[in-house]
């Protein structure tokens, strides 16, 4: 198996994309909660300055397209590794023209691109978790064995191993990389038994971080030149118990990001960015 990815969390540019009005009514959803339009417009505001202005990221914003209401979640639309880009084929029907714009974004940034073109293959960014030393993905309502199998013949690099996804929405719905080998996991029935199933494909032990609220446990990791491990992550607003545990991490820059508007439609902190290690031409 690979080794860790050198420089795991360094980025230099993320992808993102403006929310369209229509995401408040007709964006995909699990559970029918009404969105505030302008707040989660202010919430992705928030979160994009925070990319572009306090960690200093190369944000190339991707306007909104009111035909496709879920295309502010642009971490399903691709998988992005090194200077290798695979384009998914999104699970739900209504998504899958997103990826139009997020190829021609990765195109310019002169990344290697991959198309996933099997008809019978289906995947979604949000089943990706890559840890630096290998992928899980994800078996879920969105993603199945022929997209795993796939990315794992675009990436060959690394490990691939699938996990049943039986509740929520994707497998970065309850966990998400908080640092070099620490998986963030929540603590329902189904994100334990995700990570037990993890921990045993794995060849590598990970230390974990348990929070209480499952949506909290998807958190964005970056290691960044200038700032050291850095954390974005639920605020104290949203899921109190959760926020304290990531206190314990002394050595992170902890950024506490509001989502409150997006988790209504199923949006996690990285659905919302696609980000990428554009190493500088020599």
């Amino acid at each position: 198996m690979a080794g860790v990815m050198t420089g795991f969390g360094n980025f230099t540019h993320a992808v993102v994309r403006a929310i369209p009005s229509s995401l408040a009514k007709e964006a995909l959803r699990m559970n029918v909660l009404d969105v505030d339009l302008v707040k989660a417009q202010r919430e992705h505001e928030v979160y994009v300055g925070v990319l572009k202005h306090k960690l200093g990221l190369q944000v190339i914003e991707l306007p909104a397209d009111e035909s496709l209401p879920d295309c502010v979640f642009v971490e399903d639309a691709a998988v992005v590794c090194g200077d290798t880009a695979l384009i998914t084929r999104p699970g739900a029907e209504s998504r899958r023209k997103e990826t139009e714009a997020m190829r021609r974004a990765l195109k310019e940034l002169d990344l290697n691109i991959f198309e996933m073109s099997d008809e019978n293959a289906t995947l979604d960014g949000g089943d990706v978790l890559f840890t630096g030393r290998e992928f899980f993905v994800g078996l879920s309502k969105r993603t199945n064995q022929k997209g795993a199998e796939i990315l794992a013949d675009v990436f060959k690099d690394y490990a691939v191993s699938t996990v049943p996804v039986t509740d929520g929405l994707h497998l970065k719905s309850f966990c998400s990389m908080g640092g070099p080998g620490l998986i963030v996991i929540g603590s329902s029935e189904p994100a334990q038994k995700a990570l037990k199933i993890m921990q045993q494909m794995s060849d590598h032990r990970y230390n974990k971080l348990t929070v209480p609220d499952d949506i909290a446990a998807n958190t964005i990791y970056m290691n960044l030149p200038s700032k050291g491990h850095v954390l974005l992550h639920c605020t104290p607003e949203e899921f109190p118990e959760s926020a304290k545990v990531f206190e314990k991490l002394k050595d992170h820059m902890l950024i506490p990001v509001s989502n409150m508007e997006k988790v209504k439609v199923d949006g996690a902190l990285t659905c919302c960015s696609v980000l990428i290690n554009k190493k500088a031409k020599v």
